[in-house]
């Protein structure tokens, strides 16, 4: 799973991400609209790219705004999209409107993580579900896959925990593959080394024929009601800030009504 990502030049970047984008140089060079053999020239550093020709072939590439800065600051240019922090003042407006959608959630539970899946917020609703975790897990930074999947953490009341880790280490490649990302990769890796589920058997979600995604299916620790959620995914499609642009909004539906009316009722 695990490629050296190269950061030295224009050609190093360009190859790295055709290979990941299973591009060779002609495609690259019909989607960019250019001549292969120019393609050629800027890849083993005959020829200097343009400023624009660089951004075009990170569209045609799909590059994250992270690894089009790489790209530009190669090629002896300025970087084009700014990194600032949630907290600075000017990005107050979009951590504003993540938590109000985190708070339209509830009482789901929902968050919003990093790129690395550090815990940047959450909603009021997931703090009942983590009763009895382990308190080291909860001192930031805290990673939600390595809570999710700790023995310490929500593991023990995941009751597909086995399904649930499937799931998690295939989203984890999928998204170290898209990203280029190297911590992800480490980051697999060390949830990987987590200790797997034994061969317990439990019931979960009731009617399997009918499901539409896997599900995280839990037991609440305080009223020890099975809970049935789906996960939805919120990202700014249009960001033009690096760390707005890694920042993924996790929301938690439920997958049943048993789950709707636990959470809803008067006792929830």
């Amino acid at each position: 799973m695990r490629a050296a990502l190269a950061t030295n030049t224009v050609g190093d970047v360009l190859r790295d991400w055709r290979r990941r984008r299973r591009f060779s140089q002609l495609d690259l060079a019909l989607e960019a609209e250019i001549s292969a053999r120019h393609l050629s020239f800027v890849e083993n550093g005959r020829s200097a790219a343009s400023r624009d020709m660089l951004l075009r072939l990170a569209e045609r590439l799909a590059l994250p705004l992270r690894e089009r800065n790489r790209l530009l600051v190669a090629g002896g240019y300025a970087p084009v999209f700014a990194e600032r922090p949630l907290e600075q003042p000017d990005m107050r407006a979009a951590l504003d409107a993540v938590r109000a959608v985190l708070a339209a959630y509830e009482p789901f539970p929902a968050l919003a993580v990093d790129r690395h899946w550090t815990l940047v917020a959450a909603n009021d609703a997931l703090t009942p579900l983590l009763a009895g975790v382990a308190p080291h897990l909860l001192r930031p930074p805290v990673n939600v896959l390595a809570l999710s999947l700790s023995p310490e953490g929500l593991a023990p009341a995941i009751l597909n925990l086995g399904e649930w880790r499937r799931h998690i280490l295939e989203r984890l490649r999928r998204d170290a593959a898209t990203s280029g990302d190297p911590e992800l990769d480490r980051l697999h890796d060390a949830l990987q080394a987590l200790p797997a589920p034994g061969g317990r058997s439990q019931a979960v979600h009731p009617s399997d024929a009918d499901r539409i995604a896997v599900p995280l299916v839990l037991r609440h620790p305080a009223t020890g009601r099975q809970l049935s959620f789906l996960s939805t995914t919120t990202v700014f499609g249009t960001a033009t800030d690096v760390a707005l642009s890694e920042l993924t909004l996790e929301g938690f539906l439920p997958a049943d009504e048993a789950t709707r009316r636990a959470l809803t009722g008067p006792s929830s």
